[in-house]
């Protein structure tokens, strides 16, 4: 096998949302509610909801820029790749990297569609998630077939609301949704309450993978106030981990035991040593802290419930004989700063030409074809979707690197860990900047 046989589905991608998103979707009510583009009288574009802009961070649409001018402040769409907001240029973006299908969390709403939440009309919230939703999987996923899985927002104030909209969007073929890898930090009640029962019963009943993206809780882990960047930046994962070890104690899949979640972005090599830990914590502790998983130990639980995502983890790869390799995905995470694009295969082959092809079939894309419900090759014949076949469609795509001449992050100095918490804190929370 050759690294241009490979074929190659994303299970954590990003859209950036266009101007016309609400366009044609909405009453004359919820549109003049929803959120619109609008250029401050600095320049700069931004999305302005209840009166206020929201927060953005540049580093979420930095694919194609000199990686000396990354940085947190907010781009216009003219300073984007069209690939970000553009489905057609996301295709040939798709394309020049061998990438065949992608999964795409949204920017705007926050990671688990909280901007809504902070409406005070709530029949106006839920018209916007709806539209958003619709949005997403009729026009971001339905323009070219088998190249997008489709992801919903949920309307995450009220579980009986999401417990219909799980079922509404699996009916127009989506079979995703995300969710914060920790609610309490939102403000609302825990993974361990039985509050999201409706909302778990209804994922289960559609087979609906629930999405839980590091920064889904809008808190991100920081060390000290005056941490480097790079501190934060290396403990993303972080907030998975918690995630992981909630979902393990927790009784949801005790009670929901078919219902699978997707620790997105948040890393393979970590995992031997949580499942070897949880384990432990069970035999030793489990006589007086009353948790039963009866025939079976914590980390089989793992295994059989978590779906494991990574972008680049070469000692993932290496200690996959610990994980459900039926479970593990591949990411590229474009059009963020962690992103392989344009070289994701290359990146990728490094770490998985010495597996055995059968292995590197499932970790590509056939582990993520089954689980998101996505059937590419119903669309697309099979020798069209590798990473040669589609680089092939590409030759035209430039990839010269963007520049426009701002450098100002590098001048500032070291930014602090704090400050970049903040502003994803703040663009992921739903709340307008005051």
């Amino acid at each position: 096998m050759q690294m241009e046989d490979l074929i190659l589905v994303s299970v954590d991608d990003h859209v950036v949302e266009p101007p016309d998103l609400f366009e044609g979707r909405l009453s004359a009510k919820a549109a003049a509610a929803a959120p619109t583009l609008t250029t401050l009288p600095s320049g700069a574009e931004a999305w302005m909801f209840g009166g206020s802009p929201l927060p953005t961070v540049g580093l979420n649409a930095v694919a194609g820029r000199v990686p000396e001018e990354y940085g947190l402040d907010p781009l216009s769409f003219a300073e984007m790749r069209p690939g970000c907001y553009d489905i057609d240029e996301r295709i040939r973006d798709m394309n020049v990297n061998g990438v065949l299908g992608s999964l795409n969390f949204p920017s705007l709403t926050g990671f688990t569609g909280q901007l809504f939440m902070t409406m005070d009309d709530k029949d106006v919230a839920i018209e916007l998630c709806r539209a958003y939703n619709d949005w997403h999987i009729d026009t971001w996923c339905g323009t070219h077939p088998g190249r997008m899985i489709p992801l919903a927002i949920p309307p995450v104030w009220d579980p009986e609301l999401m417990a219909e909209e799980v079922r509404r969007v699996a009916q127009k073929g989506c079979h995703a949704m995300t969710f914060s890898e920790n609610p309490e930090k939102l403000g609302m009640p825990s993974i361990h309450t039985d509050h999201w029962d409706p909302f778990w019963a209804a994922c289960q009943e559609t087979s609906t993978v629930v999405c839980m993206h590091i920064g889904s809780s809008s808190t991100q882990v920081i060390t000290c106030s005056d941490a480097p960047i790079d501190t934060l930046i290396t403990l993303q994962p972080m907030n998975i981990v918690q995630a992981a070890a909630d979902l393990v104690w927790s009784p949801v899949f005790k009670k929901f035991p078919n219902v699978k979640v997707a620790l997105s972005e948040g890393g393979i090599g970590w995992i031997p040593y949580f499942l070897e830990r949880v384990d432990y914590t069970y035999r030793h502790h489990k006589a007086w802290t009353n948790q039963d998983f009866g025939d079976k130990l914590p980390s089989e639980v793992f295994n059989e419930n978590i779906i494991t995502c990574f972008i680049d983890d070469s000692v993932g790869i290496e200690v996959r004989h610990h994980l459900n390799i039926d479970h593990v995905t591949w990411e590229c995470d474009y059009p963020h700063s962690d992103s392989t694009w344009p070289t994701a295969p290359e990146q990728a082959w490094r770490f998985l030409q010495d597996l055995p092809e059968s292995d590197i079939h499932k970790i590509t894309h056939e582990n993520a074809i089954r689980e998101f419900g996505y059937d590419p090759f119903a669309v697309i014949p099979k020798e069209q979707c590798t990473v040669g076949a589609l680089r092939a469609q590409a030759t035209d795509v430039d990839l010269t690197l963007m520049s426009h001449g701002k450098g100002k992050f590098q001048e500032e100095g070291i930014v602090t860990a704090l400050t970049l918490a903040e502003r994803i804190a703040a663009s992921s929370s739903g709340k307008s900047m005051k």
